[in-house]
């Protein structure tokens, strides 16, 4: 069930995250409104929404007539002063940079309603590094969501900063929407899977980069131990590898972490030939049908890309 004072919710990025969250929004009853750089973007975003939905729809997750009704909720725009009109809440998605990050909201800032809730997706920064930019620091709060179509689990992170009862309504909202809410007591970065999870391919990055053993036989390491579908570079091209390459590349620069920085490195050289992972049908595998779905890659006979 919607809760009251939240009606009308705002995606800002119509990437694969945004496209996901705002259908989530749309399935449980709010009015949602992508905006990104263009309409072409917002066409295809769109697109992909309506394919998301009907594999919902097939997977029994949705009735059709629920779908029909969830897409009718949906809408996109370029503009932005369209799309920050009435708006209650915001749900961003933008790349991992804070200064990009800062900026968008500084101008939505200005477009919305005195009222508009700011949430941020970021996956590793933390809100209190762009929270003063936004120009409405005490209503800005990480709700980070992991795939919504296999997980219904969100992080819940305010900043030093954050009011209270704002952070009662965005938990409030989340609950709403169907999800199973982790509430953190201070920032940290990565929130509590992320964190975990950034481990995993830090590690995996660093078996690789320093050439200690091929990316299929450090998957098949953690998928014969721990019986995964996938193993680290699996996820991360599910991930998307420009999203693994921002984050690693921005925390090796601000650390100086040279290991971190020939992490990020390895990653670039895939990123700079398009190879995004899952959404382009290639990155450290090849899409539909990865090597690590075979039946006999475990043992070997199969490779990525």
């Amino acid at each position: 069930m919607k809760i009251g004072d939240i009606k009308r919710v705002l995606i800002l990025g119509a990437g694969t995250m945004g496209q996901q969250i705002g259908l989530q929004c749309a399935m449980y009853g709010y009015d949602v409104v992508y905006y990104d750089l263009s309409q072409e973007i917002l066409d295809k975003a769109l697109r992909r929404v309506a394919k998301l939905g009907s594999w919902y729809a097939s997977s029994g997750r949705l009735t059709e007539e629920d779908l029909q009704q969830s897409l009718a909720r949906i809408s996109a725009t370029p503009d932005a002063e369209k799309a920050a009109q009435d708006v209650d809440f915001i749900s961003e998605s933008v790349p991992e940079d804070p200064g990009l990050k800062g900026k968008v909201f500084a101008q939505f800032n200005k477009l919305c309603p005195e009222r508009t809730i700011f949430t941020t997706n970021t996956s590793m920064l933390v809100p209190s590094m762009f929270a003063a930019a936004t120009g409405r620091p005490e209503k800005l709060v990480a709700l980070h969501f992991h795939d919504t179509r296999f997980t219904n689990v969100v992080d819940l992170m305010p900043h030093p900063g954050t009011d209270p009862a704002v952070t009662q309504r965005v938990h409030d909202f989340a609950l709403s929407i169907g999800q199973i809410v982790i509430v953190l007591h201070r920032e940290n970065s990565g929130y509590v899977f992320n964190t975990m999870l950034s481990s995993l391919f830090t590690s995996a990055l660093t078996l690789a980069s320093r050439k200690v053993a091929a990316v299929e036989d450090i998957d098949r390491a953690w998928m014969g131990v721990m019986h995964t579908p996938m193993g680290p570079f699996g996820i991360m091209d599910q991930v998307g590898l420009s999203t693994v390459w921002t984050i690693t590349d921005y925390w090796a620069k601000k650390t100086g972490d040279t290991q971190a920085q020939a992490n990020a490195d390895f990653l670039k050289h895939y990123v700079d030939k398009g190879h995004m992972g899952f959404k382009t049908n290639r990155g450290f595998y090849s899409y539909p049908n990865p090597a690590y779905t075979e039946s006999d890659f475990l043992s070997g006979g199969k490779t990525g890309s």
